[in-house]
């Protein structure tokens, strides 16, 4: 079974309602990303910083994954499907995708910020986090999310599988946020490459065929070209 490396980014999940700061300039709900994505704002005002991933959360068990996650979950008939998604939403595994590997954390997820940072699960029954919630060990609990400025821990893990790749694609990635970006220069030689999206991406490599539609219509085309008898 062919291994199919799938990179996803913010246009896997628009058709979904998930919205991103990379739609307004640098503002994400109407907030600074600064303020509400880096550890300067952590430190500066945790409670804008949870209420704001607490809101992120209701409007996640609002979202539904669309025709693209879907069609993506299928294709685990016929190829060993590896994700990879810049996305901090679980779009993908509420689609029915077994293999998600997330780079930025996930937003049903916090951490402590102790020095184990032991991560736990959030229920759709308790999503919001406060000032005072802590972990088992006294420690003040914060989103599980990679923030602009800090360490990318799965970045190796991520590098393995596409290095693995039969077929590497990209969904809805603008391909200008690192390291995501550079994973590109993994895939190993010969290997096609395909590009979903309806913007103009710029990828400095000939080997690469656009399909340049949304995630859903563009994972219809991906399918039929290769659909496996």
């Amino acid at each position: 079974m062919k291994k199919l490396v799938v990179l996803t980014g913010a246009g896997m999940s628009a058709e979904s309602g998930i919205s991103t700061f990379r739609d307004a300039g640098g503002l994400w709900e109407n907030h600074n990303v600064k303020d509400v994505a880096t550890p300067q704002g952590w430190r500066a005002n945790p409670t804008l910083v949870l209420d704001f991933y607490n809101e992120r959360r209701k409007q996640l068990l609002t979202a539904k994954p669309n025709a693209g996650h879907i069609t993506l979950a299928e294709m685990e008939k016929d190829f060993d499907v590896q994700i990879i998604t810049q996305n901090i939403d679980n779009l993908h595994e509420q689609a029915g995708s077994n293999k998600v590997l997330h780079l930025h954390g996930e937003l049903m997820k916090v951490r402590s910020t102790g020095p184990g940072k032991e991560v736990f699960e959030l229920s759709p029954e308790k999503i919001e986090v406060n000032l005072g919630d802590t972990c088992p060990n006294g420690f003040q609990l914060r989103p599980h999310i990679v923030w602009f400025g800090e360490a990318v821990p799965e970045i190796e893990n991520a590098i393995q599988f596409t290095e693995q790749a039969d077929i590497f694609l990209i969904i809805g990635t603008s391909l200008n946020v690192y390291p995501a970006a550079g994973l590109l220069n993994y895939v190993p030689s010969g290997v096609p490459v395909y590009l979903i999206d309806p913007n103009e991406v710029t990828v400095y490599s000939s080997n690469v065929t656009v399909i340049k539609k949304g995630a859903s219509e563009g994972m219809k085309e991906f399918k039929k070209m290769h659909y496996v008898e």
